[in-house]
């Protein structure tokens, strides 16, 4: 049986924010975020992306005290972490939830093809605003956690103003550049509503940093509240802004980015009454600190973000290139590039689901090698990793074996009856990707980020070409599609495995074979059994994905690879036999 971590350290640490009760004198928490939504629109500000290339640094005790010397958090602090945790967490799930109900109501209010452009756009702005969020939320929390209580206002002003000239600046770029993304994309008509998206990064921009000024600050509750608040408006802004701008006989795509700029536009000045814009003061970091901190984690997320993409803009390039040499249209090539990220919507859910074991496990992994632990190094690595095996198969078993059913359950039929064949495959590569986040994030969480960057830098390399290579050569339509899901899903195995082998170095342990074949037998199956049901309704299709995940388990079971010990770190980390010794 591989060595586990030990059910009451995994219960003991499993909150994240009760780290919020550590005086302002140490070094503090990265806020609690979720990972990009590279399925959907750009995400909420308050969801900053961390991992996989770059995931939640880790408190260091002060040199200038032992670290004895900090007080324990108080049982009241500590129940007010606890709910600021869980608010955060529940504001985590409605933006999954917001952003389907928004890609589920926008191919029916644009059709197949204005998905497909507007999809386009929001990819395109999304790459962008996630860079933004991400500096700008983990920058300005970092500042004003990291001063006394009466400089905050002062530290927050200072980076405030700093990362309003930045908005200014990327937004301008953006702007100029719109049109090289739409001919890069082979998508032209696309470049008018990439220039109104710039509004947007301008927008993200000057509110990230209130975001992050609640957040270092431990105001978890107001800043779920603008999480929740802010998906609610941005999704009813969009499909109104497509629904107003289609009655009036304009372009749907382009009433659809308006109504995300006035969202924006909203949530901003809302934030500012919260947070107040600070005031003038030498606390916090300098300009030249600030941007230091800011530089690698940009350049991090980047990567990240372009390996969430690059599938998708290349796919849309040769889609564009064909229909031109076919005399097609654009709009064929939208129509199709709008089944694919039909596809990507379910495909990315085994990554977005699996960065919570991040959340969880790798700041204990990162204090054991503070502490120079190597046996709690090596047992958490492994516990992590393999948790990540085990959840990918059961979440990716039932998307993949009924994947046109999937479709089928939320989307028209122009989506579902060309997509299956490439959700079937993607969402495997997914599962392969969500293995490699998590293990990048334990990779940085030992210190290794500049491996964890050069890894994710050379996956997307390894997709653009392997699209490059597959793509072009696939007759025009959904075969087009497929080709580029088995490039991006080879490519991400490929890293996947690299990713074991970087941690097994520096970890001493990665995942035993045993458990690799065994999950990949269980999957094989389940994957099979799936595919050979049939369509018998919306509502018989979460009965079906039930009866794949539950024959996905039993083989687990049955091979012996899941037992008593797993059952009884799920006791201890929901708080049963928490006693226990």
């Amino acid at each position: 049986m591989l060595p586990l971590a030990r059910p009451r350290e995994i219960a003991r640490l499993a909150c994240f924010c009760d780290n919020a009760a550590v005086p302002r004198a140490a070094e503090p928490l990265a806020p609690p975020s979720a990972p990009p939504d590279p399925s959907q629109a750009p995400p909420d500000p308050a969801q900053a992306a961390l991992a996989p290339a770059a995931p939640p640094p880790v408190p260091a005790a002060p040199s200038s005290a032992p670290a004895a010397a900090a007080p324990s958090p108080s049982p009241s602090a500590a129940r007010s972490a606890g709910r600021g945790g869980l608010a955060i967490a529940g504001a985590k799930v409605s933006f999954i939830v917001f952003g389907f109900v928004q890609q589920l109501i926008l191919p029916r209010l644009l059709g197949t093809d204005g998905y497909g452009e507007v999809s386009v756009v929001l990819a395109g702005v999304g790459v962008v605003n996630n860079v933004v969020v991400a500096t700008g939320i983990q920058g300005v929390s970092r500042a004003v956690s990291s001063v006394a209580e009466r400089d905050v206002a002062e530290a927050f002003r200072r980076t405030l103003a700093l990362h309003a000239v930045l908005a200014v600046a990327v937004s301008s770029a953006f702007a100029l550049l719109a049109g090289a993304i739409a001919s890069f994309s082979e998508a032209p008509h696309v470049a008018g509503p990439l220039r109104l998206a710039a509004v947007v990064v301008l927008l993200y921009g000057l509110y990230a940093p209130l975001v992050g000024a609640l957040n270092g600050q431990r105001r978890f509750l107001t800043q779920a509240a603008f999480d929740v608040g802010y998906g609610a408006l941005r999704t009813a802004s969009i499909a109104a802004g497509a629904l107003l701008f289609l009655r009036a006989g304009q372009s749907g795509v382009l009433g659809a980015i308006a109504g995300f700029v006035t969202a924006a536009a909203i949530i901003v000045p809302l934030a500012l009454t919260r947070t107040g814009l600070g005031r003038r003061g030498g606390a916090g970091p300098s300009i030249r600190e600030h941007l230091v901190f800011l530089l690698p984690l940009a350049v991090s997320q980047t990567f990240l973000n372009l390996l969430l993409q690059t599938d998708f803009f290349l796919l849309r390039r040769f889609l564009g290139q064909a229909t031109n040499h076919l005399a097609l249209g654009a709009r064929a090539a939208d129509d199709l590039i709008g089944v694919y990220r039909g596809a990507q919507l379910f495909a990315f859910l085994p990554y977005q689901l699996l960065l919570s074991v991040t959340f969880i496990l790798f700041p204990m992994l990162a204090r054991a090698h503070a502490e120079q632990d190597r046996a709690a190094v090596r047992r958490y690595a492994m516990t992590g990793v393999r948790l990540s095996f085990l959840l990918t198969g059961l979440l990716c078993a039932p998307i993949s074996g009924l994947a046109p059913h999937v479709l089928r359950f939320a989307f028209p039929v122009e989506i579902w009856s060309r997509g299956g064949g490439a959700l079937r495959i993607l969402s495997l590569g997914m599962g392969a990707f969500a293995v490699l986040g998590v293990a990048s994030a334990a990779l940085t969480s030992l210190r290794r980020e500049r491996t964890a960057a050069a890894l994710t830098a050379a996956t997307v390399l390894l997709v653009a070409v392997g699209c490059s290579v597959t793509v072009p050569r696939a007759p025009f339509g959904p075969d087009m599609l497929v080709s580029s899901a088995i490039a991006t899903s080879l490519a991400l195995a490929t890293a996947a495995v690299v990713s074991g082998v970087l941690l097994h170095r520096a970890a001493g342990g990665f995942v035993p074979a045993r458990t690799a074949l065994r999950v990949g037998l269980a999957l094989a199956v389940a994957v099979a059994v799936g595919a050979r049901l049939p369509w018998l309704g919306k509502v018989a299709v979460l009965g079906e994905a039930i009866l794949v995940a539950l024959v996905y388990v039993a083989l687990l079971v049955a091979t012996r690879e899941v037992g008593r010990d797993d059952l009884a770190i799920l006791r201890q980390a929901f708080g049963r036999g928490g006693s226990r010794t």
